[in-house]
């Protein structure tokens, strides 16, 4: 009840922040491939994940789609589904995303255990240890019935289970962490869905509009990447004032700080909008910034997304230097690193300057990104490998 309490909380917000018309395009989506998750098949490994967003999309839907195209019979749900239990006859491997346990899910995990069948935890952030909620400004923001889902820790009970051995995350500084509990890691990184993929396709055959402006985009997703900005505003502040035909387009939640009021002419706001024109408010921007409040571990837990999103629609990244992107970027080559406000200042500035080298810089961050993120291309051998040993005992 708590879970769904948050959801309808989710979606009112959703409503506040993008109107009557924005918000309903929205919650529709999401509404759709919620109802879709209760009619499950059956097969060999089955995705329960807590909602339907971004996250679900990145760490079930397409690591489903990921699976299937190397062989692997795959299904997705979600947590709300009532009818849990009775899947556990149908599956052999089950990957847990986000899960909080509740008496469905006890109930589920027990008839897994009593079958002697295999539990992942998957997860892409440290929301399931309450000891990091000191770094995460989000929480505060959040409301009292989410907090509480967040204190407990999303998915701790799956994960300290001893049954449960094999964790599945997304880059190597959660991997570490959950090594840290003393279970096997295998790193399954964010890809491309093929549908992703064609989208991108479309939109790079079409033309941009120009009209003399260079845009940086900054695109915030949800209200937890307020600080994050913030640790750039300076740098911006600095490029807004050296460079007039400078625009920066923001797109998500966020709140601006009001320094930046004094270049408001040249500040330019996208509404949210649903997943598949989500990369059509990417394709606005001329140069990318994805920057991260360093020695954060909260921050530090983020998978590369804000490059690979921009880098598939041949658009260049400017990203803290943090061991995310810094095992992700070839500075220089594919994209730019940054960790101080001179260089965040310096490397804008050689883009913002050089539109050849935005160019050559956005094909080859595309070449990365057809190469290393998408499921077509992808090559995970040690996630196959086990998961087919497990199918073969």
């Amino acid at each position: 009840m708590k879970s769904l309490l948050v959801k309808f909380g989710k979606a009112w917000l959703i409503w506040r922040r993008n109107g009557l018309w924005g918000g309903t395009k929205i919650v529709a989506g999401y509404l759709s491939t919620f109802v879709k998750a209760f009619f499950v098949g059956s097969g060999d490994v089955l995705f329960i994940s807590s909602g339907v967003g971004d996250s679900a999309f990145y760490r079930a839907y397409n690591p489903a789609e990921e699976l299937k195209i190397h062989g692997f019979r795959t299904a997705t749900t979600i947590s709300d589904n009532p009818n849990l239990p009775k899947l556990v006859d149908k599956f052999e491997i089950f990957v847990f995303h986000r899960v909080i346990q509740n008496k469905n899910i006890g109930k589920m995990i027990q008839k897994i255990k009593e079958q002697g069948k295999e539990i992942i935890f998957d997860t892409d952030d440290l929301v399931y240890d309450p000891q990091y909620l000191k770094h995460m400004d989000y929480f505060q923001k959040m409301s009292a019935a989410e907090q509480e889902l967040y204190r407990n820790g999303i998915g701790a009970e799956i994960l300290n289970d001893p049954y449960v051995k094999v964790c599945t995350t997304t880059v190597s500084y959660l991997g570490d962490k959950l090594r840290e509990r003393g279970k096997k890691v295998i790193i399954v990184p964010n890809r491309f869905s093929d549908h992703e993929l064609e989208l991108a396709s479309r939109l790079l055959e079409k033309e941009k509009t120009r009209d003399g402006f260079v845009r940086l985009g900054y695109y915030s997703g949800t209200l937890s990447h307020n600080k994050d900005f913030a640790s750039i505003t300076d740098a911006l502040m600095e490029v807004l004032g050296r460079y007039g035909n400078v625009k920066l387009l923001l797109a998500g939640s966020l709140d601006v700080e009001d320094k930046l009021n004094e270049f408001g002419a040249r500040i330019e706001t996208l509404p949210r909008v649903p997943r598949d024109e989500y990369y059509g408010n990417i394709y606005k921007c001329d140069i990318n910034l994805a920057p991260l409040e360093l020695g954060n571990p909260f921050c530090e837990s983020k998978s590369a997304i804000k490059f690979t999103e921009t880098g598939v629609l041949e658009i260049p990244t400017v990203a803290v230097k943090n061991r995310t992107f810094s095992e992700t970027i070839e500075d220089g080559v594919d994209g730019l690193l940054a960790d101080s406000t001179a260089e965040w200042v310096e490397k804008i500035s050689r883009l913002v300057e050089d539109g050849n080298l935005r160019k050559s810089m956005g094909e080859k961050a595309r070449e990365k990104v057809l190469r290393d993120y998408t499921n077509k291309n992808s090559r995970n051998e040690e996630y196959y490998g086990y998961l087919r040993s497990i199918l073969n005992k």
